[in-house]
């Protein structure tokens, strides 16, 4: 029984998806903070002053029982305007260090969920709750199936997944495809998800039978369910999928976002001796398959990986949300 509107972007990822899972979808242009040429950034806070002065009339429209900002800079716009409306407010922090728009949201917000402990300090603790990522909860809510359900010719051998993020990383891609060779003869299978965008210069290279090379994953909860270690970047949605499942990891932090946070992330799994790090300057292939080895064949380390991962994991995310929202609305 209820009425979302979704305000996003009008040109990123979420103003194709949106709009196609048939929910209401408004796009703003919207540009995040310039940090090498601050003049540049005239433009953008002009441009922002107009965003609000618009969405206080979208706002009032909807007239909302709550505002969720989930951060990026079109959050920010949005959030401002329905707090000084006098709408009630929730925001969520992914990552293990709040952006711009959050630390910037956190005086408006009314209630603050964050996805890792790590974070609490960065906000005002009277409005802060734990909630854990939400896409831990999608990972873990439906029923285990068969790796041969999964068509992907896998054996019963243990399964590694490799993949560098929805998209893809060009860098990280050129070194994994000298590593592929290594895998041959090995006790295990691998997944390697190259990306869409990366997924044709692979065609030409030769890999052994327990080497498996797919563009993206549609089945990704199916294939993670049946993962015993995955090598991955260290984003918000990956750190919260790969604690809810307690799978071991190999993490090889992206250093091409704001703040270095992916780095941060990984630091929280491997602090907890949750998981190992591999910077991606420090990359080398033999270091990557070394340490797959290691983790397989110690079946305490592997245990151990696993059981410290599933401490970090919060298995109920969305649901913990969305009570906390219901609260909200109900005035508790």
């Amino acid at each position: 029984n209820s009425e979302f509107l979704y305000i996003g972007t009008t040109d990123r990822m979420e103003s194709n998806i949106v709009p196609k899972a048939n929910i209401p979808y408004l796009g703003i242009e919207m540009k995040g903070l310039n940090r090498k040429n601050l003049i540049k950034n005239v433009s953008v806070i002009k441009n922002t002053l107009k965003n609000v002065k618009y969405l206080k009339k979208v706002i009032k429209e909807f007239n909302p029982d709550i505002v969720i900002g989930v951060a990026g800079y079109v959050t920010a716009p949005v959030i401002y305007a329905a707090k000084k409306l006098g709408y009630k407010t929730f925001i969520h922090e992914q990552n293990s260090i709040p952006g711009v728009s959050n630390k910037f949201l956190s005086r408006y917000a009314d209630k603050i969920g964050i996805s890792l402990e790590s974070s609490r300090k960065y906000f005002p603790k009277k409005k802060v709750i734990f909630t854990g990522n939400p896409r831990s909860e999608e990972v873990v809510s439906g029923k285990k199936v068969s790796k041969e359900s999964l068509n992907m010719g896998l054996s019963n051998k243990k399964l590694v997944l490799i993949v560098m993020g929805s998209l893809g990383s060009t860098t990280m891609n050129r070194k994994l495809k000298e590593t592929l060779s290594l895998f041959k003869d090995k006790d295990y299978d691998v997944v390697f998800v190259t990306g869409k965008n990366y997924y044709e210069e692979y065609k030409k290279v030769e890999t052994s039978s327990n080497v498996k090379v797919v563009a993206y994953l549609d089945n990704m909860a199916d294939v993670l369910k049946n993962t015993d270690l995955i090598v991955s970047r260290a984003g918000a949605s990956s750190i919260a999928e790969i604690t809810a499942l307690g799978i071991p990891s190999i993490l090889i932090p992206s250093p091409y976002v704001t703040h270095n946070h992916q780095f941060k992330n990984a630091k929280v799994l491997e602090d907890s001796k949750a998981s190992i790090i591999i910077e991606e300057k420090e990359f080398d292939k033999e270091l990557l398959v070394n340490n797959i080895d290691k983790i397989l064949n110690d079946k305490d380390l592997f245990n151990s990986l696993k059981e410290n991962s599933l401490k970090l994991g919060v298995k109920d995310s969305a649901t913990k949300i969305y009570f906390e929202l219901k609260k909200m609305v109900d005035g508790e």
